[in-house]
């Protein structure tokens, strides 16, 4: 299996399945002498860990990161950085009874016919349980990254949609609620929707922005290497993600030219932002904003329709301990990617001047 490790200076192998003793990763390229939060890393993994709230998950898992190498005296030697989280409340027996038959919406049919050999018990290494990696990764490069910062949220749950433009959040009341929406009446009506999709055995789908500020002028490159094509591949390989957009995204289709250039001020910076901070592939120093698509969680607790590895049609339900929406534990894991697609270029950059 191939395509375990992401970046070009700034590189993350990461490894381990969700039902094994332990995940991790290896940092490769991070800079020396960055002196680092270790509580910060881990306040980002108990964002995204299980078990944190009523609507999500509740498996218990502490996600305690361990270091091995790369750090001393608190600051990054320049040396890989060697990283495990372990694994401490699996329950693989829910997972017996799709050991011979194939999710709907799941990996599980094309493991089968790729590899000829699958870990059914909680996808394995298609599970999102992969992502906490990533994460403990993505909290390094945002210290790397300083001043610049990256703030996710949750702006949509299945309907529900905030009517805030990124530019006015209120950045400060994310972590108020457990969806993580910083609109304090909207949060309780998505909360209270996601009860009711649990109670009836069912998943719903949802929306996460991201907003990075104090981004330089010149990260990403004209050609196959835009930045806005990096963070589009970045978040498409996150978990149940069904879409990006960036700027203006696909509103932009029903403007006039006259109304979507964004005209200069005198300071180089824009009177408006519907570039979502980037034109021609390349950031030009405005806040970078974007959204990514999240599907329903396919595992649902009712019957249905499937087939077993004979190719015969059985029925089965979801078992076990599954998120009825996704996106609130995903804003952290939106915001690991881009950190480290950001880290990736500020490192490219200093090498093509």
């Amino acid at each position: 299996m191939s395509g375990n490790i992401y970046g070009t200076l700034f590189r993350l192998a990461t490894y381990g399945e969700s039902h094994g003793p332990a995940i991790g990763g290896v940092i490769d390229g991070c800079p020396a002498g960055i002196k680092l939060d270790l509580e910060a890393i881990q306040n980002d993994l108990d964002r995204r860990k299980p078990g944190q709230s009523a609507i999500v998950t509740q498996r218990k898992e502490p996600d305690e990161v361990r270091f091995y190498s790369g750090i001393f005296e608190g600051k990054t030697t320049g040396t890989p950085i060697g990283f495990a989280i372990h694994n401490t409340n699996q329950k693989s027996k829910d997972y017996s009874h799709i050991k011979d038959s194939y999710r709907p919406s799941h990996a599980d049919y094309v493991y089968d016919e790729k590899y000829g050999i699958r870990d059914y018990r909680g996808g394995g290494r298609s599970s999102a349980r992969e992502t906490a990696s990533r994460v403990v990764a993505g909290a390094i490069a945002k210290q790397f990254l300083s001043p610049m910062s990256i703030q996710a949220y949750v702006s949509g749950v299945g309907t529900l949609a905030m009517n805030t433009h990124p530019s006015d959040v209120d950045f400060s009341t994310i972590e108020d609620n457990p969806v993580r929406c910083p609109e304090p009446k909207m949060a309780v009506a998505m909360e209270n929707y996601i009860k009711q999709i649990r109670k009836e055995g069912d998943t719903v789908g949802g929306i996460i922005t991201c907003v990075i500020k104090n981004v330089p002028v010149g990260l990403g490159e004209p050609a196959f290497d835009k930045l806005h094509a990096e963070l589009g591949k970045a978040m498409l390989s996150i978990n149940a993600v069904k879409g990006f957009e960036y700027g203006s995204g696909f509103a932009g289709t029903q403007m006039k030219g006259s109304e979507h250039n964004d005209l200069f001020n005198t300071d180089a910076t824009t009177q408006t932002n519907r570039s979502g901070g980037i034109q021609g592939g390349i950031s030009n120093g405005m806040d970078i904003y974007f959204n990514v698509a999240f599907k329903p969680v396919a595992t649902i607790m009712q019957n249905q329709e499937t087939i077993n590895s004979k190719g015969e049609k059985v029925e089965m339900q979801g078992k076990g301990r599954h998120d009825p929406c996704v996106v609130p534990r995903a804003v952290p894991i939106v915001e690991a990617m881009a950190a480290l697609v950001l880290a990736d270029f500020s490192l490219l950059k200093r090498t093509n001047k």
